[in-house]
C-alpha cells in the first residue's frame, strides 16, 4: 500500500520517526513536508537528528497568514495526490498542513487516517481548534492519545473508527532520549547547570500576536530572578523585537534548539512554562513541572494528575506558581506505554484499499 505521509511543524517531525519505522517494515511511504516550518533548525536539523529519511516533496509553503498558508498547501498538496494517487494518507496534530491535506483528500476521496484525533480545548478562538474539528469531521480512521479524546470524538458522534493507541511523541522520546543525553552539550555550550534554571518556550498566535499578552509573560520571566532559557520562535523573536522592551540579564533567548538540545533542556530544567501542547507532554514524561501559559489546554489529563497548572498570560498568576508549584508524588501513565506506533501499523496493514 502506498501511504502518503503528511509533515509540516515541530511535533510532526518528531511523531513521524516512529510511525515511519513501524508502518515502513509493510508498506511504500510518500513524505510530504509543506515546508510550515522553514528555518533550519525548526525542520531540517529535526529530519537529521531523527533520521528521518529526507522527504519525497517539499512544497515550500513558508510563513503567511491563516488563511494563505492552508490555502498554498492545499494547490500544492492536489498535484502531489495526482502525480502519486497514493492508497491512504496519514496526517498529525492540529496544523495548517493537517487541515489543508485533509481537505484536499477528502475532495479527492483519499481515505486518511488522523494522529492524535479528539483533543480539544473546546476554544474556537484557536486557529488549531477549528483544524481539530474539520479534520477530525473529515478523516476516516481517529488514532487517540486519550481516553478524553475518545469521549470527544463519541460526543460528536464519531464512534466505529476510533483507536485507543497512545502517544506517538512518547515512542520518539523513549527511542531519542538516550542519544540525546549521550550527543548534545547545550547545557555545556549554554553555560547552565541541572536544575539551576527554568526553560520556556513561546509561539502560539494568542501569545505572540497580542503584545499585551507576550508584554505580561515578559514581564513576569523578567522578575524571577532566574536563569530563563527561551528559544525562539521566528514568529516569537519578531513580536519581541516590536515590543522593544528592557530584557533583564538572568533572561537568556536563544536561537531555536534542534530535538537533541532540547529534550535535555527540558530534562534538567526545574520547570517549564510553554504554550505549546507538544512541550507539556514532554515535560510530564519527563517529570518536570510545567505551567501552561495559556488559558485552556486540550491535553487536560496534564492538569488533572496536578503535574501541570494554566496560568494563561497573567503575570502575577506566573510570579505566584514560579517557585511555589509542587506536584505531587504520584506519576501515572495517562497517554500509553510508548507503543503507539506499532498499534498504529498493525491497524494499518488491516485498512483495505479503496
Amino acid at each position: 500500500m502506498k501511504i502518503l505521509s503528511i509533515v509540516g511543524a515541530r511535533p510532526e517531525f518528531i511523531q513521524a520517526m516512529p510511525v515511519s519505522r513501524a508502518i515502513g517494515v509493510f508498506h511504500r511511504e510518500i513524505l510530504v513536508h509543506t515546508g510550515q516550518h522553514y528555518d533550519y533548525k525548526m525542520s531540517q536539523q529535526f529530519f537529521d537528528e531523527l533520521e528521518i529519511s529526507t522527504p519525497h516533496y517539499n512544497l515550500g509553503a513558508g510563513s503567511s497568514s491563516q488563511a494563505r498558508q492552508t490555502a498554498e498547501i492545499m494547490i500544492s498538496m492536489e498535484d502531489v495526490i495526482l502525480k502519486e494517487k497514493p492508497d491512504y494518507m496519514i496526517v498529525r496534530g492540529d496544523t495548517n498542513s493537517t487541515i489543508a491535506a485533509a481537505l484536499v483528500a477528502a475532495k479527492l476521496n483519499v481515505p486518511f487516517a488522523h494522529i492524535e484525533a479528539g483533543e480539544r480545548s473546546f476554544n474556537r478562538r484557536m486557529p488549531e481548534e477549528i483544524n481539530r474539528l474539520v479534520v477530525d469531521g473529515l478523516a476516516d480512521r481517529h488514532f487517540c492519545v486519550s481516553q478524553a479524546a475518545v469521549q470527544h470524538l463519541r460526543a460528536e458522534g464519531i464512534n466505529g473508527s476510533v483507536v485507543q493507541v497512545g502517544d506517538v511523541m512518547l515512542d520518539a522520546l523513549r527511542f531519542v532520549l538516550p542519544l540525546a543525553r549521550s550527543k548534545s552539550d547545550v547545557l555545556q555550550r549554554l553555560n547552565i547547570q541541572p536544575k539551576k534554571y527554568s526553560l520556556v518556550t513561546i509561539h502560539r498566535p494568542a501569545n505572540t500576536d497580542d503584545p499585551l499578552r507576550l508584554s505580561s509573560i515578559l514581564s513576569a520571566l523578567n522578575q524571577t530572578d532566574e536563569i530563563v532559557i527561551l528559544p525562539v520562535h521566528p514568529r516569537t523573536r519578531k513580536a519581541l523585537e516590536a515590543l522593544e522592551l528592557h530584557l533583564g540579564d538572568s533572561l537568556h533567548i536563544i536561537d531555536p534548539v534542534g530535538y537533541f538540545d532540547m529534550l535535555v533542556l527540558e530534562e534538567n530544567a526545574r520547570l517549564i512554562a510553554t504554550d505549546s501542547g507538544g512541550v507539556q507532554r514532554e515535560a510530564y514524561y519527563m517529570s518536570v513541572p510545567c505551567l501552561t501559559l495559556r488559558d485552556e489546554t486540550e491535553w487536560t489529563a496534564t492538569v488533572e494528575t496536578g503535574w501541570n497548572k494554566l496560568v494563561g498570560a497573567n503575570a502575577k498568576m506566573i510570579l505566584d506558581n514560579w517557585f511555589n508549584f509542587l506536584p505531587p508524588a504520584e506519576h501515572p501513565f495517562i497517554y500509553g506505554d510508548g507503543t503507539a506506533a506499532l498499534r498504529i501499523a498493525g491497524i494499518l496493514n488491516e485498512v483495505p484499499i479503496y
